[in-house]
């Protein structure tokens, strides 16, 4: 241990400095797994539920002090017991129906004074999160911010996607652009206003996409050269007081692609030049400092393609960090 400095005192680590920042208070947390692998090609993040539970996460949030209870995975069909339907939109149809449920489950979670964490999965299932926290605060006659942490934009429609994978669309579902039967759950649209809606990190967006961008009138988007040239601190300040303006608060969807393959090997669609293990660190550390989160799911952990669930654990690690966890 080195020495203090003559007649310093030295500096006493309890557990409680070591967790939740000064002053919080835990939170009860409610974990919903949803292994759902119908909204991309490659199979396997049906998984990722179990490799995140795996990694410790019950405990490691218990640690922090805050109450979790595990309301098991929602039922999910696999890909050989379905109609693939339309070769534009594949699975559309199952894919709706588990983020229906997913979405009524959130809402449920929140109507108990819970904060729901939902483990993917493909992405396709954040249609149904952000749904389901959108109708909760409607109903108290409030609306949400969005925070989407993602190597890609995910704002593709069935009419613009090269590949018809739904795990391409679950914001253009959000943002009213479509598909229609994703986008109208609980039968308003969209569910999240433009101006608090930010990207953080994208950096593979398809031309179609980005035209889809200004169709929905996104102006907050921060691409990996913006976290290269200002920082990430700068970055996630502006995108927090975009999401928080005039709303209850926000939700936070994090792909963890989003993270630079060197560091989060097991992903489904890895995309070279991500953000890195600290960035990742200091952007949910952030999160938490602000404490305004209504609710987190964290996708696309594929422990097919892992290596000894390096990725699951990083993904316990930064939930652990968007909820409190200090370095000191």
């Amino acid at each position: 241990m080195a020495n203090n400095k003559a007649g310093a005192k030295p500096i006493l680590v309890t557990q409680r400095s070591k967790t939740l920042r000064s002053g919080a208070s835990g939170r009860t947390i409610r974990v919903l797994g949803v292994p759902l692998d119908l909204g991309q090609s490659r199979r396997g993040v049906d998984m990722g539920p179990s490799a995140v539970r795996v990694a410790g996460l019950q405990a490691r949030l218990e640690a922090l002090g805050h109450r979790v209870q595990d309301g098991g995975n929602i039922s999910v069909d696999i890909a050989e017991m379905q109609n693939i339907g339309e070769q534009n939109a594949k699975y559309l149809m199952p894919i709706t129906e588990t983020c229906a449920g997913v979405a009524a489950l959130v809402l449920e979670t929140l109507a108990a004074a819970q904060t729901p964490v939902i483990l993917g999965g493909d992405h396709s299932l954040a249609a149904g999160t952000v749904s389901g926290v959108a109708e909760f605060f409607r109903r108290k006659q409030q609306k949400v911010g969005l925070i989407w942490m993602d190597a890609h934009s995910d704002i593709n429609t069935p009419e613009t996607s090269p590949s018809g994978n739904v795990h391409g669309m679950p914001l253009a579902a959000l943002m009213g652009l479509g598909p229609s039967s994703l986008r109208d759950l609980f039968g308003w649209s969209p569910k999240v206003a433009a101006e608090n809606t930010v990207l953080v990190g994208v950096r593979d967006i398809d031309a179609a996409e980005k035209e889809n961008i200004r169709r929905a009138g996104i102006a907050e988007v921060y691409t990996m050269r913006d976290i290269d040239e200002r920082g990430m601190r700068a970055v996630m300040e502006e995108a927090l007081r975009c999401a928080g303006r005039g709303t209850a608060g926000y939700h936070v969807s994090v792909d963890m692609d989003w993270i630079d393959p060197e560091d989060a090997p097991g992903v489904g669609t890895p995309v070279r030049g991500g953000a890195t293990y600290r960035e990742a660190h200091l952007a949910m550390e952030i999160l938490a400092d602000h404490g305004h989160m209504l609710s987190f799911d964290i996708v696309e952990v594929n422990p097919v393609i892992d290596e000894h669930n390096r990725t699951a654990e990083l993904a316990v690690e930064l939930i652990c960090s968007a909820f409190g966890k200090k370095i000191l």
